[in-house]
């Protein structure tokens, strides 16, 4: 059916946007690395996997010269190879250093930060229990760290079944991206399982994960159907829809305005919208657009908090790059 076909007439829907949403710094700086190696050194760069898992952010830069590989073996002898916003085990590091390449390091700093604590944590001898999805990116380079000393779970039912009596220690890690709330009943099960369990001084879920996700449980309640701006294979961006499935109010993942089926609006008087931390303002803006085609809205932004926070780019492509006057360097 047309989009005429789902015009309400004579209602005006309401668009709650959330906020924060859309890129975080990690993303930002990722982006803005790929960026600057392609200004100085020229195309093509090459980039180990996805740089950020958004598929509009992808085909850009590949339209600009990017040329985006799943392992280093495809990267020719003495090319630029830049590596994702998600982090590289020290196996990868060491074949890039073995064939030379030109390495621009783009792993985000928060995901460094539970690479170290893995080094830390297993060099004092513990067992590391890392909970995050297997598969993943992020997990398959952290994991990496330490492969001997690690073991995974993606649930509390995998904790239960965790064989680990006679390790000296157990500690635990966590994904960047996942959901607050699933991650907390996995720790649960590891205090319940491990009573002597090392906690980290600070979570590694990271705060753009945790602020996109409070932002959009504060409208969930008023929505009647939920968008959220992001690509299949954006962790943090699928755990926003389990949120708002989870408490209940439809929701649904789009990469663009392009993916609204207009057969979800029938109905639906407010719509909470959000984007990922890996989805471009831009593409959130489209949405807000693409809705107005189904009769008038108003758009109300509902912001829990103000994002300032800035993380340097690496020494490889710095040059004179501004700061924000009012972000925080870390």
């Amino acid at each position: 059916m047309s989009s005429d076909e789902y015009v309400q007439n004579g209602v005006t829907r309401r668009i709650l946007l959330a906020g924060p949403r859309s890129f975080c710094a990690g993303v930002e700086r990722a982006i803005e690395i790929v960026e600057r190696a392609l200004e100085s050194r020229g195309a093509p760069v090459y980039v180990r996997k996805q740089i950020v898992h958004n598929v509009s952010v992808v085909d850009d830069l590949a339209g600009r010269g990017a040329v985006f590989v799943e392992e280093l073996e495809e990267v020719p002898d003495g090319s630029t190879v830049v590596f994702s916003a998600h982090g590289v085990s020290p196996a990868v590091r060491e074949e890039a250093e073995k064939r030379g390449l030109d390495v621009i390091d783009g792993t985000c700093p928060l995901v460094a930060k539970v690479h170290a604590k893995a080094r830390r944590y297993a060099a004092r001898g513990d067992t590391v229990v890392l909970i995050g999805h297997a598969g993943h990116e992020e997990v398959e380079g952290t994991l990496g760290e330490a492969p001997e000393s690690m073991v995974l779970v993606q649930t509390a039912e995998e904790v239960r079944q965790l064989s680990a009596d006679d390790a000296p220690q157990i500690s635990y890690l966590t994904q960047t991206t996942l959901g607050v709330d699933e991650t907390a009943e996995v720790v649960d099960a590891l205090r319940e399982r491990f009573p002597l369990l090392y906690e980290p001084p600070s979570e590694d879920i990271c705060y753009a994960t945790t602020n996109r996700q409070n932002a959009l449980k504060a409208i969930i309640p008023e929505a009647d159907l939920v968008l959220v701006v992001g690509s299949a294979n954006s962790s943090n961006s699928v755990r926003l829809v389990e949120l708002s499935r989870y408490a209940g109010t439809p929701a649904e993942l789009i990469d663009t305005a392009e993916d609204i089926r207009p057969e979800w609006l029938e109905g639906v008087r407010t719509i909470g919208l959000t984007g990922g931390a890996s989805a471009p303002p831009a593409l959130v803006e489209g949405v807000v657009s693409a809705l107005s085609a189904y009769g008038p809205v108003t758009v109300e932004e509902r912001e829990i908090a103000r994002e300032t926070v800035y993380f340097d780019l690496p020494s490889a492509v710095r040059g004179d790059a501004p700061r924000p006057a009012d972000g925080l360097s870390s």
